[in-house]
């Protein structure tokens, strides 16, 4: 990595410092309906999260205590982690843990209500939509506590050099159904911990919290990284009188060490004897992408809509900036939209130091309220592109489609229509992310989220990056000298600079594979390969069956979004989500006495690959770190 681009990346974390917080609505916490009083409260809320390679498992561990003198059933929400699924529910019933395991979702709720009606101790965590996850536990009993535990995992992306964890906290306030229905608690009246061992695998050279600078963060070695946070790391203070409120995201950066080159990263799981391995494979190209000299067009699409309220702020200062970074011959222009779609500015502007102080103070003037027609902004831009000169759109957004067109076939079909990259800054935790998302792709764009704890500055700049420099296109993948399949998800068409390209897959037989990675640079096609060995046994991570489980099940759900319901995929999605234990929009987690499961004939499936996962959690913790990287 270049001087310049180290410098250029510094200073774009270092901005991270100085974001205002913004007005924020709604958080993780318990929730009660309106007009009802509860008892209940947060009295601890501890968070344990390991990154190993390119993935992570965020544990959450809590407790709730019922002050009342009746017993209660608690629901508590969270928002959900990008691309991540809830892997591990455990509750603790007559002072022993007990793990849930994933039914279809309306059969689990059955059982749950049905063990409750009986007066039994249960609980249930389920999906509820695009927005978060919910969990139930009934009951905790009057004056006493009940504590549960959530495991989830997700894939870790690293940008630029730049990798980044979120644990989401802030809800985003897109859910107008639970926003009018439910008053939350979401204040941690005792304990509350963030403890996180960071090992990506390669030498880093820095890492940081921007919202959290009391965040302790102390390494070993370069490869081996632990950060903390929490009223439980104050010893002045103690946890007496220290409430937390849990509305705002821990957002945690670190940054690869400059002599990282452009890598092959490969991670593997196969069992002694089994027949089928699952890998892992993270491609990282180099600089063989170039900037681009010629002046290109720039559509910034800006959600106005009553949600962006407290965010809008953020929104303005980071398109303002990247206006400023805009080149002398490049153009711009501006839309809003919210119940109906407007243009900001007057047809196409140049982006000299003028127009842009001049619009962004115009943009700056305007306001948020109404729906969200996102439909009409895209349309709007679309119908403003000027076919001689290269144009990326720019969509920041937080919100779910819901006036006007709402179905995403017609989203999709929308952007197959026109040759234009659209990048997209999904903000906040309550986004339809799979349709955004699955827009970019489609387009051959990318998009990228932002927390309530990120620079959206930063964030913007990021994205019109991608443009300034030459993209893959046409992009395959192909794996020889091994058998592989179940490729997933399916390879993207493009790769921008600094993007890596990351698959999982199934395999038969440990040995040597070849790997071919091939697309084409301004019409020139380049082609690159490497060997490496697949094993014939590898058990540290048996999390990538789920992982791969995961993102099997997105390309289906995308798929089946774009084409309707399909009792073909409904079937396919459910079997995988019970087979691997994963908590989706048709499968959810159910917890209750391990006689319950018994005598309903219940297999313990999901707590039997609970108990493989935590036993090579707690050996690689204990180990030295090591590398991923098979081929520089």
């Amino acid at each position: 990595m270049n001087l310049i681009k180290r410098s250029l990346l510094s200073a774009a974390l270092a901005s991270t410092l100085t974001l205002a917080t913004p007005t924020l609505t709604q958080a993780a916490g318990l929730l009660t309906p309106m007009g009802q009083s509860s008892s209940l409260a947060i009295a601890a809320h501890q968070v344990s999260v390991q990154v190993d390679g390119h993935y992570a498992v965020t544990t959450v561990d809590q407790t709730f205590s019922n002050h009342g003198s009746q017993d209660t059933e608690a629901t508590y929400s969270f928002p959900i982690p990008e691309h991540g699924t809830v892997a591990g529910f455990t509750v603790w019933i007559d002072g022993q843990p007990v793990e849930a395991e994933v039914l279809e979702k309306e059969q689990a709720r059955q059982v749950y209500e049905e063990e409750k009606a009986h007066g039994r101790e249960a609980g249930l965590a389920e999906k509820n939509g695009v927005y978060d996850f919910r969990i139930q536990v009934s009951s905790v009993r009057a004056g006493q506590d009940v504590k549960l535990q959530l495991t989830y995992m997700q894939p870790i992306k690293t940008d630029n050099g730049i990798g980044r964890y979120v644990y989401p906290l802030n809800d985003g306030g897109t859910d107008d159904q639970a926003v009018s229905f439910f008053t939350r608690n979401e204040q941690v009246e005792g304990l509350f911990s963030f403890d996180m061992q960071l090992r990506p695998g390669v030498s880093l050279d820095g890492v940081m919290l921007p919202k959290h600078p009391q965040a302790t963060i102390s390494s070993t070695d370069a490869m081996d990284w632990q950060v903390s946070l929490g009223n439980a790391h104050n010893p002045e203070e103690g946890i007496a009188n220290t409430a937390v409120s849990l509305d705002q995201d821990i957002v945690t950066y670190w940054r690869l060490s400059p002599s990282v080159p452009a890598s092959v990263d490969l991670m593997t799981y196969k069992a002694e004897g089994e027949n089928s391995g699952t890998f892992m494979l993270t491609l990282a190209p180099g600089d063989d992408l170039q900037p681009i000299s010629t002046g290109q067009d720039w559509i910034f699409v800006l959600d106005q809509s009553g949600s962006m309220d407290g965010k809008y702020a953020m929104l303005i200062d980071g398109v303002s900036k990247a206006l400023g970074q805009l080149r002398s011959d490049d153009r711009f222009r501006v839309i809003g939209f919210n119940n109906n779609a407007r243009e900001l500015t007057r047809g196409w502007v140049n982006a000299d130091p003028q127009s842009v102080a001049f619009w962004s103070d115009a943009i700056a003037k305007s306001g948020t309220d109404g729906g969200t027609n996102l439909y009409a902004g895209l349309d709007k831009a679309i119908r403003a592109l000027d076919a001689d000169r290269t144009t990326g759109i720019i969509l920041v957004t937080d919100g779910v489609a819901n006036v006007g067109q709402t179905e995403r076939r017609e989203f999709l079909d929308l952007m197959k229509q026109y040759d234009v990259r659209l990048f997209t800054a999904i903000m906040g935790n309550g986004a339809d992310r799979p349709l955004l998302e699955a827009m970019t792709e489609v387009s051959n764009g990318t998009a990228i989220s932002v927390s309530n704890s990120d620079d959206i500055a930063a964030k913007v700049l990021e994205m019109t990056n991608k443009v300034t420099h030459q993209a893959f296109h046409d992009v395959e993948l192909k794996i020889d000298g091994v058998k592989s399949y179940d490729l997933a998800p399916a390879v993207t068409t493009t790769l921008y600079r600094g993007e890596p390209l990351t698959v999982f897959g199934h395999y038969d037989r440990g040995g040597e594979a070849t790997i071919t990675f091939s697309g084409k640079i301004s019409g020139e096609q380049k082609t690159y390969s490497t060997t490496l060995t697949l094993p014939e046994a590898d058990e540290r991570h048996p999390e990538l069956e789920r992982l791969w489980a995961l993102s099997k099940i997105d390309t289906l759900e995308a798929q089946e979004a774009y084409i309707g319901n399909s009792g073909e995929y409904t079937s396919k999605i459910t079997d995988l989500a019970i087979r691997y234990g994963l908590v989706t929009d048709r499968t959810s987690m159910v917890v209750m006495r391990e006689e319950q499961f018994e005598s309903r004939g219940i297999e313990r499936h999901n707590r039997d690959r609970r108990a493989n996962e935590t036993a090579a959690q707690q050996a690689r913790a204990a180990q030295a770190p090591v590398s991923y990287q098979a081929d520089a």
